[in-house]
């Protein structure tokens, strides 16, 4: 977004979204069928061309009282059948994504049922987009699922849209989740709904093992849920209430006064926050907002509150509409004189504290925090423009490099001239060049790791393109420094123990962007530049291969390599013929056309001696 909007503005937007279609209410009359009708479990529906999907909130996580019940565990040792592998990478010296140990088994166990396999495929098959909804403990596990189906799809590069929202749903995860999520781009993905009061959201950031009452608030909160009047029968006193608000607020607040800092608590928030009341709502997406908003408006509730408040989200749905922001009105001696007091005034009323002064204003002074954080991966966005600007010259002078390589006299063209290159000055401000776009683009990955950018940097067109070009110029220049180096030697080939992160999100970049129809004609001419920016690295193992058949006597090992060699020869034919390479691949000394060669010859005297060599016939490997 280019325009300065304040944060509760465009989460504005998002509220506005879900109060004027049917997702939200459709959602909640899911959860709540679910909760009275299929408890421990879930249920799926077709609405036109949307799939649904809603976990009940009647879950059994161990026996409560257990420690372990809280405990976190990390999702790569876990997730046996890579069902999150997008969230598996991290950054170095990152913590672990961890989450529920209790809720990631209840999901995992529900995933491989015939029954959860057969609904969902329906759904995938008959759907456009797909909602997954849950309420209480059956939010987390729709988070679960979400994560699921979006790691799948991205791994399918399916268009299908996938939206969660969430009823009183208590944390999933760590900070290092919540970080996972924002570097796939997935933030917007999530919405979850949270009353102003309710306890349950606010559970996990108090140390579970300090109070004993959380079985029969549970139980409490189940029996009411499958049926109101049932939960009459749970032994839950109004002492349990006053000490379980007690220690989540002292907690809380302790978590909340960290600021901007990073605060020490095991969970941490996902996605977007729509806090409700009687008035109206709000939506907060940043993180330590967030947690500030959870304790200030805790505040303003009580023990008996922050239970009931749990059961009471069909009310708060029927309340979130267009109306609590058209419809509101000031005293005009209220009305302030900028939009942005404006908005902040809207906020305040309709969370139901606007004349609150003592909760009032921390909330105000949040949402400034939320608008400055807002704001900032667009300025950052800004400033980065700037400097690719300043960076292109060395970009040019690599170009310029390149097309005097691919001009020479020796025929090699601009790899193997940059590999065998001498101490000139030429070669090494070209090395000097290559160091400084790494290092810009190294900080480019670095900020949009740390959420320091917007949301969609890596699909606007300017950035997708310029990286690509980047890569292909490049990455060849990395390859032979690589190998010119010996480091194959130490560490292995490049593809496998060499090549930079930074290359590999851009190859996911260019792969998601929208294709034009006019990428898709064939090429009249050689590519200016080799569009497989690997390629060299490829040919290098090539090279190897070729000199090991010569001494291998390994039949295993020899048909290995067999296969190796031939699979390479069709990839670089491939290339060749649709003319995706550069001119300086097809150079008469260039390391590709040199191993055609000694494979041509390798061929030809393989054949002279075809009876020494009866497992190769008519220049393929056979059984």
């Amino acid at each position: 977004m280019g325009t300065e909007t304040s944060s509760f503005e465009t989460s504005e937007m998002l509220a506005t979204f879900l109060a004027s279609t049917p997702l939200l209410s459709e959602s909640w009359r899911l959860c709540n069928i679910s909760n009275t009708s299929t408890p421990r479990g879930f249920l799926a529906e077709q609405i036109g061309d949307v799939g649904y999907i809603a976990f009940s909130g009647i879950q059994t996580v161990g026996n409560s009282e257990e420690p372990s019940c809280r405990n976190l565990v990390p999702l790569m040792e876990s997730d046996g059948n890579a069902l999150f592998i997008a969230l598996h990478r991290l950054n170095e010296g990152e913590e672990p994504v961890m989450v529920h140990a209790g809720l990631l088994q209840l999901f995992l166990s529900m995933h491989s049922s015939t029954s959860f396999q057969n609904q969902m495929l329906a759904l995938k098959e008959k759907s456009k987009s797909i909602v997954i909804t849950g309420h209480s403990l059956g939010g987390t596990i729709a988070t679960l699922c979400t994560l699921w189906l979006l790691s799948y799809f991205q791994s399918i590069s399916s268009p299908l849209q996938v939206l969660c929202i969430t009823f009183g749903s208590p944390m999933l995860g760590n900070e290092s989740l919540s970080k996972a999520v924002l570097r796939e781009r997935w933030g917007g993905n999530f919405c979850n709904v949270v009353s102003k009061h309710d306890i349950m959201p606010r559970m996990l950031f108090a140390p579970q093992a300090s109070f004993t009452q959380l079985h029969f608030l549970l139980q409490y909160w189940h029996l009411s849920m499958n049926c109101p009047r049932f939960g009459m029968l749970a032994q839950l006193h109004d002492e349990d209430k006053a000490e379980i608000f007690r220690l989540v607020l002292c907690h809380l607040e302790v978590i909340a006064q960290a600021g901007e800092e990073v605060a020490k608590s095991l969970f941490w928030p996902l996605g977007s926050y729509l806090f409700c009341s009687e008035e109206g709502a709000i939506c907060v997406d940043n993180a330590v907002s967030v947690i500030k908003m959870m304790h200030l408006l805790l505040m303003t509730g009580c023990p008996y509150s922050c239970v009931e408040d749990h059961l009471k989200y069909g009310d708060y749905v029927e309340k979130v509409s267009l109306q609590y922001l058209n419809q509101e009105s000031f005293m005009q001696a209220d009305i302030p004189e900028s939009s942005y007091e404006s908005g902040v005034a809207i906020s305040l009323q309709s969370l139901g504290i606007y004349s609150q002064e003592t909760v009032a204003r921390p909330v105000k002074d949040c949402l400034k925090t939320a608008r400055r954080m807002g704001l900032r991966p667009n300025l950052n966005a800004a400033k980065l423009a700037v400097s690719l600007a300043k960076i292109n010259p060395y970009r040019a002078q690599i170009e310029w490099y390149k097309a005097s390589c691919d001009e020479s006299d020796d025929h090699m063209g601009y790899y193997d001239c940059f590999k065998l290159r001498d101490n000139s000055k030429k070669g090494a401000k070209v090395n000097m060049n290559r160091h400084k776009l790494a290092s810009f683009w190294n900080n480019v990955i670095k900020m949009l790791d740390n959420n320091e950018l917007p949301y969609d940097f890596n699909r606007r067109a300017k950035w997708v393109n310029t990286s690509q070009f980047y890569k292909l110029l490049v990455e060849p220049l990395d390859i032979a420094e690589y190998y010119r180096t010996g480091m194959h030697r130490d560490k292995g080939h490049y593809l496998k123990h060499g090549r930079e992160r930074r290359y590999e999100i851009f190859d996911r970049w260019w792969r998601e962007r929208k294709v034009s129809v006019d990428e898709n004609n064939k090429r009249s001419k050689l590519a200016s530049l080799t569009q497989d920016s690997c390629f060299w690295a490829r040919v290098e193992e090539a090279r190897e291969w070729l000199d090991n058949i010569r001494s291998e006597s390994d039949p295993r090992k020899l048909a290995f390599l067999w296969e190796n060699i031939n699979a390479f020869e069709k990839y670089a034919r491939k290339l060749v013929d649709n003319m995706e390479v550069s001119r300086d691949v097809l150079l008469k000394n260039s390391s590709y056309n040199l191993w055609v060669e000694e494979w041509s010859k390798l061929k030809s005297q393989l054949k002279k001696f075809s009876p020494q060599f009866p497992d190769y016939v008519n220049g393929e490997v056979v059984p």
